[in-house]
């Protein structure tokens, strides 16, 4: 039985298993997309005393934010410059509020006041988006 003629030619496929495969694949899509660099370019300028900032961009597509601690009862002033393409601005405390939030803006100004004392986050995401935004503490 342990002794005698036995086949021990190592048997090779020709095309990779479907449950190989997939995996494969799939891990290939993700790391493509990962790595796909963010269209068009975008400078954010922070104010020295953390008082404000600007986001300069040009034909942009991605998201971007900043960050700014206010106190309760401070009014952030925002300037919106859009020259070309889709922005959308939203402004969300850590602690859950919402103060503002907006898609598909034009060219305008306006204030908004922080609700509470908290760290707000300002996102900005653009789409082919050319123009600025500008966010200014009043209260600092």
């Amino acid at each position: 039985m342990f002794f005698g003629k036995h086949n021990t030619r190592i048997r090779r496929n020709k095309f990779m298993h479907p449950i190989v495969f997939l995996p494969v694949f799939i891990t290939i899509l993700i790391v493509i997309n990962a790595c796909r660099a963010t269209k068009g370019s975008i400078m954010i300028l922070e104010e020295a005393n953390g008082s404000g900032f600007t986001m300069d961009f040009r034909e942009w597509s991605s998201k971007d934010k900043c960050r700014l601690s206010l106190k309760k009862g401070d009014e952030l002033r925002i300037e919106v410059i859009r020259e070309d393409g889709q922005i959308g601005l939203t402004i969300t405390g850590e602690n859950g509020s919402e103060p503002y939030a907006g898609n598909e803006l034009d060219s305008f100004a306006f204030n908004v006041t922080a609700p509470e004392t908290d760290t707000y986050v300002i996102r900005i995401a653009g789409k082919n988006a050319t123009g600025k935004v500008i966010v200014k503490n009043l209260n600092s």
